[in-house]
């Protein structure tokens, strides 16, 4: 690759990542109304080589529970450009299982809607990136 090639390629790698950032990823600011989503993934099909580890499965358990808030919360890892709407999109198949932001975001949802914050104060929390700071070995440590 010529040197103008690669400078260019650097450039064009450098605005995506800088874009992406700047906007909040898709979400509703509402619940779901009846039949609108999809389920979240049930259990039996929690298994194979997608739910190698016990936070995988945990993050699937634990979005079943919550699924109106997720509903309603942007999800950080930009995958509106793959045609999600919000974090409850990655759990409706095993895209979820792949994404260590997704999990920490739905693992983060959980513990604040136990906290009883509100799915706006979630999404606050959210856009702010306080979702970062969740372990998701530790995730599987959640209880009900």
């Amino acid at each position: 690759m010529s040197k103008p090639a690669l400078i260019a390629l650097i450039a064009l790698v450098a605005m995506v990542s800088f874009a992406q950032g700047d906007h909040v990823p898709a979400y509703n600011d509402r619940p779901p109304n009846a039949g609108e989503t999809s389920p979240i993934l049930p259990r039996d099909q929690l298994q194979g080589e997608a739910f190698r580890y016990p936070y995988q499965v945990r993050a699937y358990e634990v979005a079943a529970k919550i699924p109106g808030v997720l509903y309603q919360m942007p999800c950080y890892c930009y995958c509106e450009r793959i045609g999600h709407n919000s974090l409850h999109t990655c759990f409706e198949s095993t895209h979820g299982a792949h994404c260590g932001i997704c999990m920490k975001e739905v693992f983060y949802a959980y513990e604040q809607t136990k906290l009883k914050k509100t799915p706006a104060q979630i999404r606050a929390g959210i856009i702010k990136g306080e979702w970062k700071s969740i372990d998701l070995e530790s995730g599987t440590k959640t209880t009900d």
